[in-house]
């Protein structure tokens, strides 16, 4: 299982053919895949960075291992639904396969859309800072994003439309193509640096989570119109990842927009306080009123003269 890339333009490697092989390990009858590898390194590193970068964002490793442990396999579940549900007419026909995930199909805004949706119920529950922490996770998803895209180098896909540009990408000896994945990659890692040190001064909660929504659906919204494999919209023409990532970043950069000439921010999180103790009666006596202190002394000494 094996893919020969090239690029028969792009000087000093024009004339080197790559041979690609997919399968990192065999075990007799059992292999593991790069793709799988890739993904796994990038969740990884991305886990690292996003728990040494955790307190100041207002929480700790600890409290993150406890996320992860709850959003990662939600999400691969999220990335699955969405590929399925886009590509219904073949799974309907052939519901043996929607549960065959490592024969491919999955979906990244399926995974960002159940990511989020996990965090903010993980959030809700422990009573955590939602945004604080949707600003961290997205540092760590652009980390995973733009390591991952080089699977897709691996399995020779997510690439785009046919191209006369130097660096025109040929598989297995086809026409040189746009190398869509690597687009997206470079785009990601460009994203990551400029928000990583962008987050050291974030002016509101919820800041870096808008600048990545943002960001990513600007450059996939271009991208994906080069692509050869996008899920459509019904029979139509249109691309639902490009209309996604379009009307995402638009709606982000106008939430951005108005924060910033409003100054009207998102206000600061407050943890939930403790519910009141209940009211306990104390067995000390009350303290008495000075008009109580006199009844008490005339009636004693009414008892005296009696």
């Amino acid at each position: 299982m094996s893919n020969s890339i090239s690029f028969p333009k792009l000087p000093f490697i024009y004339d080197k053919v790559f041979e690609i092989d997919r399968i990192a390990l065999s075990f007799g009858s059992f292999s593991i895949k790069w793709y799988g590898v890739i993904l796994a390194l990038s969740f990884v590193i991305a886990a690292i960075y996003i728990m040494r970068r955790s307190r100041s964002f207002g929480t700790n490793p600890d409290t993150l291992v406890d996320m992860l442990l709850w959003t990662l396999p939600i999400s691969v579940i999220g990335a699955r639904i969405y590929f399925v549900v886009h590509k219904w007419d073949y799974y309907s026909a052939n519901p043996g396969e929607i549960y065959r995930i490592w024969n491919g199909g999955i979906a990244i805004y399926g995974a960002v859309i159940a990511g989020v949706v996990t965090i903010w119920l993980f959030c809700r529950r422990r009573r955590l800072d939602i945004l604080s922490m949707l600003d961290l996770c997205v540092l760590g998803l652009l980390i995973g994003q733009f390591i991952g895209r080089w699977a897709n180098f691996i399995n020779a896909e997510a690439y785009g439309t046919v191209t006369g540009l130097p660096w025109g990408m040929s598989i297995n000896g086809g026409e040189p193509v746009h190398p869509t994945f690597f687009y997206e990659s470079f785009w990601n890692f460009i994203g990551f640096i400029a928000l990583h040190f962008y987050s050291k001064r974030r002016r509101f909660r919820g800041e870096i989570f808008l600048l990545y929504i943002a960001w990513y659906g600007l450059g996939r919204a271009f991208i994906e119109g080069l692509r050869t494999d996008s899920l459509y919209i019904g029979s139509t023409d249109i691309r639902v990842s490009q209309v996604l990532a379009a009307i995402s970043c638009v709606c982000a950069a106008g939430l951005l927009v108005y924060f910033h000439v409003s100054k009207k921010y998102p206000r600061e999180f407050a943890p939930a306080e403790a519910a009141p103790a209940e009211t306990v009666e104390s067995e000390a006596p009350a303290e008495e009123t000075p008009a109580e202190e006199s009844d008490k002394e005339a009636e004693a000494d009414d008892s005296d003269n009696n």
